[in-house]
């Protein structure tokens, strides 16, 4: 199977925030984003969040302070992405990082209503 990534595609730079709250993710072609942790947790390409069918899809709450603990190459076509609540399934594929900055504020803004539909929020459990 032909690879799918393009020039265009692939990334000069991926790099993690200080923070660990930001992948910063730049391409060959200019465009370059400031991915929230929060935003990759909750679209994270895994079956786990996908699901295997549009239906199944999993609207994760409670991530607004989840943070990326490691990056780890795989192959040369994607990276994986390991959180603080050890969720680490999802590989991401370069075009779908650069997918996820393009389309961001309309995903992001579909999560929010998903959530709020469902009587869920963004903000972490606390513990009492």
């Amino acid at each position: 199977m032909p690879d799918a990534t393009t020039d265009a595609d692939w990334p000069t730079e991926i790099r993690l925030s200080r923070d660990k709250r930001t992948l910063h993710v730049a391409y060959a072609s200019g465009a370059a984003y400031a991915l929230p942790a929060e935003y990759l947790r909750v679209e994270s390409p895994s079956a786990e969040v996908q699901g295997h069918a549009p239906s199944e899809r999993q609207w994760i709450p409670g991530k607004r302070e989840v943070e990326i603990l490691a990056v780890a190459p795989v192959g040369n076509y994607a990276v994986k992405l390991t959180f603080d609540d050890m969720h680490d399934t999802g590989i991401y594929a370069f075009d779908f990082l650069r997918r996820l900055g393009e389309e961001q504020a309309t995903r992001f803004a579909r999560y929010e209503e998903e959530l709020a539909a469902r009587n869920l929020s963004r903000e972490p459990a606390r513990r009492r």
